[in-house]
């Protein structure tokens, strides 16, 4: 069995900025695979882009807004995940604490058949901000995963956590990923085996540098099977606070004649995805 990596990056779509840079980035070859958030301003757009790259990317579920850029509002207006404005919270816990399984799922219905409206029928979903993982409160994962059966899709779902979360999970979240993987093969929903991104603020990198020899080591210690490194590149001024800083130099990694050194010298072949 060889190692391989898929090399994403999330968010396509987020704001103008972003959505540049991701864009440029799948024309230069420097990332395989991308993921768009539908239910923002710049979604339409974004389709766009894709279409005109000949990408389709995977649905982004997204059940929050961001910090930094104005809030956006869900698909289906599902009451539970909006705040009364009609908004999606930028708090992953609120959606936590009060999100219902019937609207989340009539969320990500919403936001599936945007893509395939605009000629994108996505082959794989994703969690945006991991709100789906059970990580801010409820689990929807059960539901997820016979969402995505129902409609033929992979799924971001790690068998090995570890590297995402940055070590063992807690007894009881572990506990629901083992079911959740079970889940998973028992429906013939394909998962990656594991995933990794980075989960540092600038402040506590310190440098690119730091940054880029974190995701060396990243890459370095990849298992056999096909894993994803998934990654948020952006323009600092597209991107409030210092989350535009660490997004910058994702961007910057990306185009690093160290980083493709490195994958070369590691052999490791870079794919599309994960499921074929």
């Amino acid at each position: 069995m060889t190692r391989r990596v898929v090399i994403t990056a999330d968010d396509l779509g987020r704001e103008p900025g972003t959505t540049e840079v991701v864009a440029a980035l799948l024309a230069e070859g420097h990332v395989s695979a991308t993921t768009l958030i539908c239910c923002s301003p710049a979604a339409e757009r974004a389709a766009s882009e894709a279409r005109r790259l000949g990408v389709v990317p995977r649905v982004h579920v997204t059940l929050t807004s961001e910090r930094g850029v104005p809030r956006w509002r869900p698909l289906a207006g599902a009451a539970s995940l909006a705040d009364a404005d009609g908004t999606l919270s930028d708090d992953p816990f609120v959606l936590g604490s009060r999100g219902e399984a019937g609207d989340v799922i009539a969320e990500a219905d919403a936001q599936l058949r945007w893509m395939r409206e605009r000629g994108l029928p996505p082959e794989g979903a994703d969690s945006h901000a991991g709100t789906l993982y059970g990580l801010h409160g409820r689990s929807w994962l059960a539901e997820t995963l016979e969402w995505c059966a129902r409609h033929g899709l992979a799924f971001r779902l790690p068998r090995d956590p570890e590297p995402y979360v940055g070590g063992p999970l807690p007894p009881p979240l572990a506990a629901e990923h083992e079911r959740a993987v079970a889940l998973a093969d028992a429906l013939g929903v394909s998962i990656p085996h594991t995933i990794a991104t980075n989960r540092r603020t600038a402040h506590e990198l310190g440098s690119y540098e730091r940054l880029r020899d974190d995701y060396l080591r990243r890459l370095a210690a990849l298992p056999e099977g096909t894993s994803e490194l998934f990654l948020h590149p952006s323009r600092q001024d597209a991107v409030a606070g210092p989350d535009g800083i660490v997004r910058a130099w994702e961007a910057r990694l990306l185009r690093d004649p160290v980083w493709h050194d490195a994958i070369d010298g590691e052999g490791v072949e870079v794919a599309g995805n994960w499921w074929t």
